[in-house]
């Protein structure tokens, strides 16, 4: 059974920071690609950020030098820590890998003063 469960969001002002945790279980972790997407209402599902098993990195244009995502392959844990938030980064946060399994519940951010 796959199991990926978000946790961490919040409410934040802007220029703030949060840090997203992913757990994830019945995947083979170590060797996927791990990645952290975003959806708002009414919106696409959006591709934040992702990792390989080895560590390399990629980031959407919108969130490169705010955003950094890591992993524990030791935990199965996939983090996302946001720094200097926007309002426009407001979404439901969700993890995944690659190939993409079901979608678990995701973790709301939102960024308002």
């Amino acid at each position: 059974q796959v199991q990926l469960v978000e946790s961490g969001g919040g409410l934040v002002q802007p220029g703030g920071s949060l840090r997203l945790s992913c757990a994830a279980s019945g995947i083979i972790f170590n060797i996927n690609t791990m990645a952290w997407y975003r959806q708002a209402p009414g919106k696409q599902r959006e591709l934040v950020a992702t990792i390989t098993r080895i560590g390399s990195t990629r980031y959407a244009d919108t969130v490169k030098g705010r955003f950094t995502i890591s992993r524990d392959n030791v935990k199965n844990t996939v983090f996302l820590q946001m720094n200097n938030l926007k309002p426009e980064d407001t979404a439901v946060y969700l993890c995944n890998s690659v190939p993409v399994q079901p979608w678990g519940q995701g973790t709301q951010v939102t960024v308002s003063s």
